[in-house]
């Protein structure tokens, strides 16, 4: 996964739950200090800039942002349902990577080889 948290190993988690790119949007817009528009975003969590302003289009329609003009720029902000929601995600996405990292810290299972059974001479 690369942006908010750099390129890393896939976690089974969240491949399995999440689609990556709007969670990561989400997440990234609560992250950090200031305003934010549609490239920052896209280069935030490498994504092209024509999917993430579908995504973000998608998120203003149920109203989880806003969108404020200044001058050329759309400057994007998260609604409080917005916060809330990438509020959730945040936590759930720790514990899915604390469950990952606990499923790659167990040791493997060492497979158990059976002795062939010694057989029994025919009875006569």
């Amino acid at each position: 996964m690369r942006g908010v948290e750099g390129r890393k190993e896939k976690n089974a988690y969240k491949e399995l739950f999440f689609k990556f790119k709007p969670v990561e949007m989400l997440v990234f817009l609560k992250k950090g200090m200031g305003p934010k528009y549609a490239t920052q975003v896209s280069k935030g969590v490498d994504c092209t800039y024509s999917h993430t302003i579908k995504v973000l289009e998608k998120f203003r329609e149920l109203g989880l942002v806003a969108f404020k003009k200044r001058g050329r720029v759309k400057i994007i902000k998260l609604t409080s349902e917005g916060e809330d929601i990438a509020h959730d995600f945040e936590g759930l996405v720790r514990k899915f990577k604390r469950s990952d990292d606990q499923i790659k810290k167990k040791p493997p299972k060492k497979k158990v080889e059976k002795k062939p059974k010694k057989q029994k001479p025919p009875k006569k």
